[in-house]
Formats: structure tokens, C-alpha cells, sequence
């Protein structure tokens, strides 16, 4: 996706040298006016040195002897053993044994964690399996016994659900789950430097359970997510998985893709998804709406369901995600 170009906001300045060349150079003219036409002294004589045909001359001369004595040093020595691919190799493996290298997935969330959100959905508390387990994964989160009651918080604004949500565009355009924010009397988004703000919903897709929204205010240097699409995606991809699981987080969970144009029924049985993406990177009740993603931190798809055939609401080790092919249209801009 094509992103809207950044410009310096300092002004713009010229070197010192460049400064001092045009106060050379405005000098006569400036002189010139003051005597009517007329220059009111003499240019100045030449001061003796150097002149530039013996500078360009010293400065060649400088570079041939650099070029001689680099090509000295390179030179094999009489007697000095050459390298060879064999040693090469060992160089490399010692430097691996010795040296601790960030993980695929460690560098990847580097990537991504900037346009990553958390999506808080206010209002009436509700009473739904999935709503209760919510609540004790945040309780637990925050230190409290798992039914502990909702305190401290002002009346209509009891957090009902917490999600993630995604940036793709700079302007604050977010792509979160339906079922994070719908019927919610307001939403509230926390970006990566703790800035947070309102949304807004701009736009629905029922069919994919997407929600587009609008932030209402926005860091000065929010960088929006890069997509990729799902066409060359193959079972055993390596994936990660970024969100809010419980409200904690920004979390980071690793695994692959498991299966490609899945089926998926959620359990009360009123809605059906299709072409998701099966994975098997641990996502919990929180992870819905955030970016699953590849290991150059490109989003492949929005987590949205899990797949556990009791109540309990947690990960056992089949997740989906709806392809972002299908998730950016939602947001009228399909990427590819």
C-alpha cells in the first residue's frame, strides 16, 4: 500500500560554507549599488599559495599512494596460507556458537509492535460465556480473584471486551474484529507510545466479522503496518501472532500455518467464516482483531476466531485468521 510521503518539519538552512560563498558573492553587487554603478575599491589581490592546479595535483598524488599501500596490504604474503571456503565455514559457525542471535519471530514483533493497538469496547456489561472469560483473564491480569466485580470505573463506561486492532494507514485507520466493538457505546485505542484515544466505526464487514475504525487522535510518528499477500502462503510458513490475550501485552506467540481456506462456525452456531487461515501460534480471548503476521513482520491476516470444542473460551492449538486480502477490502483499499 502506497503511504503518504513525510517531510521535515525544520527549516531549511545552508552549511556555513555555503553561507560564506553567498556573502562573497553578494559583496560587490551590494557595493556596486551603493556607488551608483560604480565599485567603490578594488578587488583584492590574490593571496600567493597553492593554486588549484597544484591542489588537484597534491590531492591525486595523496589518492595513488592510498590505492598502492591498500593494494600492498592485500597482496598474499610469501609464505602466509590462503583461505579457504573451509575456513570460511568454521569462521562462521564459531561466530554462531558464540554470538546469541534474535529469533525469526523476536525480530519480526520488532516490526509490527509499532502499528499494533489495544482496542478497549465500554458499556453495558455483558453476560455471554465469552465476556466471562474475559473478565477473570483481566482480573487474574490485574491481580484480583477472577469474579471480582467491576470497580473504580464510571457508570456506562464498564470495560466489556478487550481486543487489537491494527494500523494500516497513518491517518489512524485501524482494522480490529466486529465482535470487539460492536454495540459498544464507546471504544477506546492505546497505541505503542501509550497515546490514547477515541475511535470511531467507519465501516463493517459482517461477513469476515471486520470492523474499520477511525482514531480520533494519533501519535506524530505512527507508522502503519506493510501487508502481504496470502497468495504464495503455504502450510509449515512460519507465523506469529501479536495482541492483547486477557488484556496483556503487547504478547507474542510463534508457530506455523496448519491449513489454508478453512471453515469456521462459531459455537452458538450463528455465524459462518470461510478462506481463513488455520495457524497454531497460541491466541486467547484478547488476540481477536490483531495481525497475523510473517517473519519480514508483514500482516498476513486479522486473528479472529479460535477453535475449542468445550465453552472455556482458550487456545488448545487451532486458531484463524481472516486473509488480509479480505480484511483491507473492508476497509475499501485492497491491496493487491
Amino acid at each position: 500500500m502506497r503511504r503518504p510521503a513525510f517531510y521535515s518539519r525544520s527549516p531549511r538552512t545552508l552549511p556555513p560554507a555555503a553561507d560564506e560563498a553567498a556573502e562573497r558573492a553578494d559583496a560587490p553587487a551590494s557595493a556596486e549599488n551603493a556607488g551608483g554603478g560604480q565599485s567603490l575599491q578594488a578587488a583584492p589581490a590574490k593571496k600567493p599559495g597553492w593554486q588549484p592546479g597544484r591542489r588537484s595535483f597534491a590531492l591525486l598524488f595523496l589518492l595513488s599512494a592510498a590505492l598502492v599501500t591498500g593494494a600492498a596490504l592485500w597482496m598474499p604474503r610469501p609464505g602466509a596460507k590462503a583461505l579457504t571456503q573451509k575456513d570460511i565455514d568454521a569462521a562462521v559457525l564459531r561466530t554462531l556458537q558464540t554470538n546469541t542471535l534474535p529469533s525469526p519471530a523476536a525480530k519480526a514483533a520488532d516490526i509490527i509492535r509499532p502499528s499494533v493497538v489495544r482496542v478497549v469496547s465500554y458499556g453495558e456489561e455483558k453476560h455471554t460465556p465469552e465476556a466471562k472469560t474475559q473478565k477473570r483473564g483481566r482480573n487474574i491480569a490485574k491481580g484480583k480473584p477472577p469474579e471480582a466485580p467491576n470497580d473504580g470505573e464510571a457508570p456506562g463506561e464498564v470495560e466489556r471486551g478487550v481486543g487489537t486492532g491494527v494500523v494500516i494507514v497513518d491517518k489512524g485507520v485501524i482494522l480490529t474484529n466486529l465482535h470487539v466493538v460492536a454495540g459498544a457505546d464507546k471504544i477506546k485505542v492505546t497505541f505503542y507510545d501509550g497515546l490514547e484515544a477515541i475511535a470511531t466505526i467507519t465501516g463493517v464487514q459482517p461477513e469476515n466479522d471486520l470492523a474499520v475504525l477511525q482514531a480520533q487522535k494519533i501519535p506524530d510518528d505512527l507508522i502503519p503496518a506493510t501487508m502481504r499477500s496470502t497468495a504464495d502462503l503455504r502450510p509449515g510458513d512460519q507465523v506469529a501472532a501479536v495482541g492483547f490475550p486477557f488484556g496483556i501485552g503487547p504478547s507474542v506467540s510463534a508457530g506455523v500455518v496448519s491449513g489454508l481456506k478453512r471453515s469456521f462456525r462459531s459455537p452458538e452456531g450463528k455465524q459462518e467464516l470461510g478462506n481463513l487461515i488455520q495457524f497454531d501460534a497460541a491466541a486467547n480471548p484478547g488476540n481477536s482483531g490483531g495481525p497475523l503476521i510473517n517473519m519480514d513482520g508483514e500482516v498476513l491476516g486479522i486473528v479472529t476466531a479460535i477453535l475449542n470444542p468445550t465453552q472455556q473460551r482458550t487456545f488448545i492449538g487451532i486458531g484463524f485468521a481472516v486473509p488480509i486480502e479480505n480484511a483491507a477490502s473492508a476497509a475499501g483499499s485492497p491491496p493487491f
